[in-house]
């Protein structure tokens, strides 16, 4: 043991007296290049003969540059010369690399933009991959040098940093070894640590920081493979998450989130249908598999039903998106975890109002904010909803940015098993409070068109209530609010909603509202149910937005792993009927049931059975999936509507 240290400390040693050998060497072959001295070939200098300080050589390198703007440019040219050695360099060669830039960073005043533009050019166009940690130690103390001795230099400076973000092209397939890792924190760790000393030392520094990041940041139009817009996207969100985010945090994220949105509306709705004959311009995708115990929500587990779930694969556009989409979930947990998340989701509020919002084609893009509300439901949870409850409320904002907030709405509380139901119920009241606000100052008769605000606050609180009653009534205080809700009063206004909103979403409500005695459904609305194309369509406008559920299960393979624990899929959801279908009689017999349910029983058989021969005739469904006779099982939810690809729809 004491034989093996002692040999370790003599390795030790001699790699010591090598790299002091070397510094001495390039010592020598830096001062004769820059002086002019030309050594005979096969010549050799003691190195007891070099006694060169490293001022020294800052003074002789001062000289050459001088030297340059006199027109003698014979060492400045040497000088570069030094500059462009990049591959496989000789032990030696690295050594007077290093001494050269270490020399220049003593002489920074001394450059000057007229007469040195190749030797700006030279430290510009090197890249930090092709060196060792020496060398990159010293390229880096020569770019904060050069960044903070005048301003004209800040830009260069910069722009070199950032196009270190990613890595020439032959290192790509390094990048899956773990050599070709350790080379990439080697050398991030060293261009974010220059960026932040240059922050520091010049207080423009982050303003130009975030031009030449958003300049310089991959296009999608590139040739370039796309991985390299991903470890870009990496760096972007280092940027946020460390030193310098108080600084260019904001504007990262941003960036990050509007370039998710540019891919997530690129892929088509093509690579999202299933191929079916018969399907016309708009389809519903139904959820297969049985029914799961509403207790496994919010539980990791993932039931038999969701684990068939379709992903996209096979699409580049998609996995590059995966993978952005990765990182930032990643992101968002480590500022949660370092307490950073109400800062980072405030930035995240107004991406999404200003891209998110009305970029109607996005699918995965808004599951940012799922995520970052999942992390905190109390507070971010909360503060998004209340968001959207506040858009849809307020007239100053366009009908299409209200109708898309109450379908973001109804969607996220229909899906967000970190939601209580007691919070579902108060947001439940605030939108029907709304509803007959307006009902009462509405006088006319049915109006898709006019009256879109309205038929979308309605048709989303169906929605949620589809999702949601069954859990609601689970706490007393909550069936206590449902149960005086002034829901009937809107659904029997002449505006007639029923006949407006999308027929599946009404017959599911009329169902469990039915088993959940909130109203007597089949004495107050014994004849339901038209064809979506002659009404229902017309109020979702171009944008379709009557059949916009913008947080439908996510089909995005590695970063589904967030989502999934968190989400509510329709084959989890027991409603209100599932029990009530099979003691319907015991109930009757025992008095339970008001007076109204009892007499309109029967009527109400009748009424859903000619509810259910209506959707038979709906347009927007195969004909081979029979829409109607899959409500018949009373077990599905729309859970994936998408508008086809015509080019109206898009």
């Amino acid at each position: 043991m004491l034989l093996s240290r002692g040999r370790e400390k003599e390795r030790k040693r001699e790699r010591e007296r090598e790299r002091e050998n070397n510094k001495l060497r390039s010592l020598q072959l830096i001062c004769c290049i820059i002086m002019g001295v030309q050594l005979a070939e096969g010549h050799q200098v003691e190195m007891s003969d070099v006694n060169y300080t490293d001022l020294e050589v800052s003074y002789h390198v001062r000289d050459a540059l001088k030297s340059a703007r006199l027109g003698q440019s014979d060492s400045y040219h040497e000088l570069i010369g030094v500059l462009h050695h990049t591959e496989r360099l000789a032990p030696d060669e690295v050594a007077m690399l290093v001494t050269s830039l270490k020399a220049l960073s003593g002489a920074v005043s001394y450059i000057d933009s007229d007469h040195h533009k190749m030797l700006l050019s030279s430290i510009s166009g090197m890249s930090l991959w092709n060196y060792g940690p020496d060398v990159m130690d010293v390229l880096v103390e020569l770019v904060v040098a050069l960044a903070a001795v005048s301003g004209k230099y800040l830009h260069l400076c910069l722009d070199m940093l950032v196009r270190n973000f990613v890595p020439p092209l032959s290192f790509l397939r390094l990048l899956q070894q773990p050599r070709g890792l350790a080379k990439k924190e080697q050398v991030l760790s060293r261009v974010h640590t220059a960026l932040k000393e240059i922050a520091d030392l010049v207080p423009l520094a982050p303003l130009r920081l975030e031009q030449v990041v958003k300049e310089r940041m991959p296009h999608r139009s590139s040739k370039q493979p796309w991985i390299l817009s991903v470890i870009y996207v990496e760096n972007m969100l280092r940027l946020d998450g460390g030193a310098m985010g108080d600084l260019v945090g904001r504007t990262m994220l941003v960036e990050v989130i509007n370039r998710i949105v540019e891919l997530d509306v690129e892929i088509g709705w093509d690579e999202l249908l299933i191929d079916d004959s018969n399907k016309g311009m708009f389809e519903m995708e139904l959820e297969e598999g049985g029914m799961s115990s509403e207790a496994e929500i919010g539980k990791e587990k993932i039931s038999k039903d969701t684990s068939n779930q379709k992903t996209l694969s096979g699409n580049d556009v998609a996995e590059h998106l995966d993978l952005l989409m990765v990182f930032i979930f990643e992101h968002l947990n480590l500022c949660y975890e370092s307490g950073r998340l109400d800062q980072v989701f405030e930035v995240l509020l107004l991406s999404f109002q200003s891209t998110v919002l009305h970029a109607y084609k996005s699918k995965f893009s808004q599951f940012v904010m799922f995520y970052a509300c999942s992390l905190d439901p109390e507070n971010c949870g909360t503060r998004f909803a209340n968001m959207l409850v506040d858009i849809y409320k307020n007239s100053t904002f366009v009908l299409e940015w209200r109708m898309g907030a109450v379908s973001y709405l109804a969607s996220y509380l229909s899906r967000a098993n970190f939601v209580s139901a007691s919070y579902v119920v108060t947001i439940v009241e605030s939108l029907v409070d709304w509803c007959l606000t307006y009902c009462k100052s509405q006088k006319g008769e049915t109006n898709p068109k006019t009256h879109r605000v309205f038929y979308s606050g309605i048709q989303a609180i169906m929605y949620i209530l589809c999702f949601r009653m069954r859990s609601a009534l689970g706490v007393p205080c909550n069936e206590t609010k449902l149960s005086l809700l002034p829901i009937r009063a809107i659904l029997k206004h002449s505006l007639n909603p029923l006949k407006v909103c999308l027929p599946s979403i009404v017959h599911e409500f009329l169902q469990q509202a039915k088993a959940a005695r909130l109203f007597s459904v089949a004495e107050d609305f014994p004849l339901l149910g038209v064809p979506e194309s002659e009404i229902s369509g017309d109020f979702g406008g171009l944008e379709r937005l009557d059949m916009f559920f913008p947080f439908d299960p996510y089909l995005l393979k590695n970063s589904d792993r967030f989502i999934r624990p968190n989400f509510i899929y329709w084959s989890m959801v027991r409603t209100i009927y599932a029990d009530d279908d099979e003691d319907e009689d015991g109930d009757q017999s025992e008095g339970s049931i008001d007076e109204d349910i009892e007499d309109g029983g029967r009527d109400d058989d009748i009424a859903l059975d000619e509810f259910d021969n209506s959707l038979n005739k709906m347009s927007i469904t195969p004909k081979s999936n029979g829409f109607g006779s899959r409500l018949q099982g009373h077990k599905q939810m729309p859970s994936r509507i998408r508008p086809s690809a015509c080019p109206e729809s898009l």
